[in-house]
């Protein structure tokens, strides 16, 4: 999900260009470091980061920009962009936080306003931890919405995970009592509890949110906030810490227009660590925050373990294998291309894959990034028998005519498709003798 894109590329630009005032000088000055420190408090303020974490931020990183470690440095820039890069990664919470699941069954308690996607967030969570081994249970007490009820419920039936019945004629907190009853004698590990929500903050809000907390004990009592209200969430998530005393934040829709500010305040104004970030409407659009990688891409430095966990978990292990044993032979076919293709398309589009990589930033824009080449591609494969496929020797005129009408392309298309094939395996025939097809394949999913 390349939710970075739009919410951290303009961010991204400003630093970069920021930073960029220090490549070619051989020894800064303090004027130097100053005018740099303005562009990037320019750069924080326009992505609506928070004005005294802005100035925190500057603050540091001007006591360790004025040492003489880096006045008297030889290489100024890469010093500078690691200063800037160690202050964000604090800023941002330091390092990831993983959850507390303490207690039998451990309770996550969701809190946050109408519409910043808690029940949607509640079914990503419980299909994030029934992958990691657990046995989840998800209930609702938002007896005002109705409608809350029955989207859990389906959500719950899409990733098999059990849902507490309830009835909007019932207390919260008889719903609760029954959800810890039934999570108990049904052995469920976690149980996960959406609360209801308000348009904005009221005290009859908080007050069920603290009887709900009194008598669950929730290891974990997380605010779903909107990234897309900037400041106001961070202000949402101050006024909920300091009557519920949150234990982390989940940032959603990340992936549309927000500028990025949320993020980079939340954890030094309010203390509470951003502990998931929602990335898009589908049940698997979660993931966890790291700080570092975050910070890493803001400076177009890449993401690259993130994309390697992505990978990992899309590509079947065991046909990795097969892959690299295939690869050593050079007995690679249009079976294992397309093969390859679908598993590819899990990791999401190109413009997301090639967003982790380095030094990318701004210039995806200019790449030549055609996915409907890939669509096209797909099809053409599609298209041909599995014996084509396993054998492109045999595909002859007659037959380049066929696949083209199936796929819906030209012979051309089709002719393209098998001139890049056998270019692929010409550079593969380089990578085995050089070993570096191997290295890379065992590190992107530990054969």
């Amino acid at each position: 999900m390349c939710y970075f894109i739009g919410m951290f590329q303009s961010l991204s630009e400003r630093l970069e260009k920021a930073l960029s005032g220090f490549k070619d000088k051989g020894k800064l000055s303090p004027d130097d470091v100053k005018k740099g420190l303005r562009e990037i408090r320019l750069a924080l303020l326009e992505a609506d980061v928070n004005y005294r974490v802005v100035k925190d931020f500057l603050s540091r990183v001007e006591a360790r920009a004025l040492s003489s470690e880096v006045l008297e440095s030889l290489t100024p820039f890469q010093q500078m962009v690691k200063i800037v890069y160690d202050e964000l990664v604090t800023t941002l919470g330091g390092k990831a936080q993983g959850l507390n699941l303490t207690g039998k069954p451990s309770v996550i308690l969701l809190a946050g306003l109408q519409g910043s996607g808690k029940t949607t967030t509640a079914g990503k969570l419980a299909r994030y931890l029934k992958k990691k081994g657990h046995n989840p249970l998800l209930v609702s007490t938002d007896v005002y919405r109705p409608a809350a009820i029955e989207q859990l419920k389906i959500l719950a039936s899409k990733i098999d995970v059990p849902f507490v019945e309830a009835d909007p004629s019932e207390k919260p907190l008889q719903i609760a009592e029954r959800a810890l009853k039934q999570a108990k004698e049904t052995g469920r590990d976690v149980l996960i509890v959406d609360t209801a929500g308000r348009l904005h903050i009221d005290e009859a809000l908080m007050e069920e949110l603290i009887s709900l907390k009194e008598f669950l004990k929730p290891s974990e009592v997380l605010l779903v906030a909107d990234a897309m209200m900037g400041q106001d969430a961070v202000n949402v998530a101050k006024t909920f810490h300091e009557r519920v005393n949150l234990t982390g934040v989940i940032l959603t829709k990340i992936e549309g227009d927000a500028r990025g500010g949320a993020a980079l305040s939340i954890k030094e104004v309010t203390g509470c660590p951003i502990k998931f970030l929602g990335v898009g409407e589908k049940i698997d659009a979660l993931e966890v925050f790291h700080p570092d990688r975050l910070a890493s891409r803001i400076l177009g430095m890449g993401d690259m373990l993130t994309l390697i966990e992505k990978a990992q978990e899309a590509f079947d292990l065991k046909k990795a294998k097969e892959l690299e044993k295939k690869i050593k032979k050079l007995d690679f076919d249009l079976e294992d291309l397309r093969e390859q293709i679908q598993q590819m398309k899990k990791l999401g589009s190109l413009r997301d894959i090639l967003g982790f990589l380095p030094g990318i930033g701004k210039k995806i824009d200019s790449l030549p990034i055609d996915e409907k080449e890939l669509i096209k591609m797909e099809a053409i494969l599609n298209s041909m028998t599995p014996q084509e496929r396993r054998n492109p020797h045999i595909i002859n005129a007659s037959r380049k005519r066929r696949i083209a009408r199936g796929s819906g392309t030209t012979v051309q298309d089709v002719n393209k498709l098998l001139r890049s094939f056998e270019e692929m395996k010409a550079l593969m025939k380089q990578f085995r003798s050089s070993g570096r097809m191997q290295s890379f394949i065992r590190r992107l999913f530990g054969v």
